[in-house]
């Protein structure tokens, strides 16, 4: 059946409970975006009190004076880089249920054993858990893309895959802000990674109970929900396909999402990593208040990202705007709204003033979810996992490069000029990448999507995987 008849079926099909095995998957993914961003995001808060003894009350709480943080924060990616295609390619061809096991193990531990590694080893005992992190969330997006590739309908997808992805903005609200009133606590920072290190242990646990692969390998699922979700995605029988490199990489939509993917990279680094420390050294906010503030951008993105997903679905599935067009309204949302307040940011002095504008640029990224981030499912639900590891593994470099380029350029972070230059590249960044989606990206399913089929099930594969 070609996918315009499936388009046109699929509105008539049941779809079974309101609430079914689909949403509890998506509320899985949800609660791995928020527990693994967490953890991701814990240290960027964190570190400014390992630097600063007198931001913890406890006075036996260890302290460093570190000169090396920008590559302390940036060593994530060094690991982050390395995982993404193998991720995608073993996770489609024997399923990720377990991989997502493993990995979200590795990145707990490495998370609680932060503290004592820093004080083993200094720093570099630091860089080696973040590397340690860095890959095994590596793992992270090309399988929650794969999963979504097998549970995610058309006509939801923009909706489901915003809530999943949505896990990891309400993982750095809760990180950020819960953070720093630990750090600045009688447990002091150390008990912020242990904390966030147990929750990630305890998804790791649940997942091995509820989460599957695809519905074909559910054991409880509704016969009319697998139904729905199969026939709508054109899956009835689902084989397992070879990758289609030689598409893949002569396909202008693909070269789309790489660049925009590159520049939400950069975007996001930055607004992640550097804003608690602009907020302590320009705008002068303790510990407890930076930590807030650092969080209502997220804040922000995580509450529009919804409303922006809704009316995405809405207009796709009203014929208002083909789902190519709606990605690029959407993508640009996500850009060029950031690119222009990053751009005041620069030169505002007053301090609420300058948060308003974080929380504008940051409830505006939002969009993206529902732009770039799902496009990837568009081209192709049978690639969309490999898709996502090959678009944001070679992108991630910007993340590691980033941090990098701003300790080179911030070589004093009390200059507020300094940091402006910074806002500047990061604006223009955005600005580029989003007129490259513009140009080049699709929303239909590609061509390649198809490929020769082998003899061997994957739904075969993943059953093992599962069992």
């Amino acid at each position: 059946m070609c996918v315009n008849e499936i388009n046109m079926e699929k509105d008539t099909m049941d779809k079974g409970p309101c609430f079914g095995s689909r949403h509890v998957q998506m509320i899985l993914y949800f609660l791995l975006n928020m527990f693994s961003y967490a953890l991701r995001s814990v240290l960027s808060v964190a570190i400014v009190a390992m630097n600063d003894r007198k931001i913890t009350k406890n006075q036996n709480i260890p302290s460093y004076l570190w000169d090396d943080q920008s590559v302390i924060l940036s060593s994530f990616y060094w690991g982050y880089v390395v995982c993404q295609l193998p991720a995608a390619y073993f996770g489609k061809k024997y399923g990720v249920k377990w991989i997502l096991v493993g990995s979200t193990i590795l990145d707990s531990l490495s998370c609680i054993l932060i503290p004592t590694m820093a004080t083993l080893l200094g720093s570099k005992g630091v860089i080696l858990c973040r590397v340690s992190q860095g890959l095994a969330q590596g793992f992270l997006l090309p399988s929650v893309h794969t999963l979504l590739g097998h549970w995610a309908p058309p006509t939801e997808r923009s909706r489901i895959g915003t809530f999943a992805y949505a896990g990891g903005v309400f993982g750095t609200i809760l990180s950020m802000s819960v953070t720093g009133l630990i750090c600045s606590g009688w447990l002091g920072w150390p008990f912020s990674f242990y904390i966030w290190g147990a929750f990630g242990l305890s998804w790791s646990f649940i997942w091995m109970i509820f989460g599957f692969d695809c519905p074909r390998t559910h054991n409880s699922i509704c016969e009319k929900e697998r139904d729905y979700i199969e026939k709508s995605l054109g899956q009835t029988e689902k084989k397992y396909r070879a990758v289609p490199w030689k598409g893949i990489f002569k396909s202008s939509p693909v070269w789309a999402l790489i660049v925009t993917n590159a520049g939400i990279n950069w975007g996001s680094t930055v607004l992640l990593t550097q804003t608690p420390t602009y907020l302590s050294k320009i705008l002068k906010f303790d510990i407890k208040a930076n930590a807030l503030l650092s969080s209502s951008p997220y804040l922000a993105m995580w509450i529009l990202s919804f409303l922006f997903s809704t009316i995405c679905d809405w207009i796709i599935n009203n014929n208002w705007v083909t789902r190519g067009v709606a990605r690029k309204i959407f993508n640009s949302i996500g850009t060029i709204c950031p690119a222009i307040g990053l751009l005041y940011l620069g030169f505002v002095t007053n301090a609420y003033m300058a948060v308003l504008i974080l929380v504008l640029v940051g409830g505006t990224i939002g969009a993206g979810f529902c732009g770039f981030q799902v496009n990837h499912i568009d081209l192709s639900p049978n690639h969309s996992g490999v898709l996502m590891g090959l678009t944001n593994g070679f992108t991630s470099t910007f993340s590691i490069v980033s941090p990098l380029v701003v300790q080179f350029v911030v070589t004093d972070q009390t200059n507020q000029s300094q940091w402006m230059t910074i806002f500047m590249i990061t604006a223009a960044v955005y600005a580029l990448t989003d007129i490259v989606f513009i140009c080049l990206a699709s929303g239909e399913v590609q061509d390649w999507n198809e490929s020769d089929e082998k003899t061997e099930s994957s739904t075969n594969r993943i059953s093992n995987n599962n069992a």
